[in-house]
């Protein structure tokens, strides 16, 4: 009789360390397989630079149709746009 039939859950084999840095990391996302070139990772920071750019003129064209006063304006576009920024160019997988 072997341990399914009995409803019995077979013992578990030990694991290597090669098979635990093959496991997943916990994310949605797959693994790389090497890093980018320096310029393709400068590519993708400059565009996503450019996203926080847009993101900081949309949110001070909707403040300021809204008639909020300049300084606010200015106050919360800086310091959204260098939250977003400091988040960018920290992450190490661009």
């Amino acid at each position: 009789m072997s341990f399914t039939e009995r409803g019995a859950e077979p013992a578990e084999q030990p694991t290597t360390g090669t098979e635990e840095s093959q496991a997943p990391r916990g994310n949605m996302l797959p693994g790389r397989q090497g890093r980018r070139f320096v310029v393709e990772r400068v590519l993708i920071r400059l565009v996503a630079t450019g996203g926080i750019v847009g993101i900081g003129v949309l949110l001070g064209a909707v403040l300021g149709s809204n008639n909020v006063q300049g300084w606010i304006v200015g106050l919360v576009v800086a310091l959204v746009t260098v939250v977003l920024s400091a988040l960018l160019w920290s992450s190490r997988q661009l």
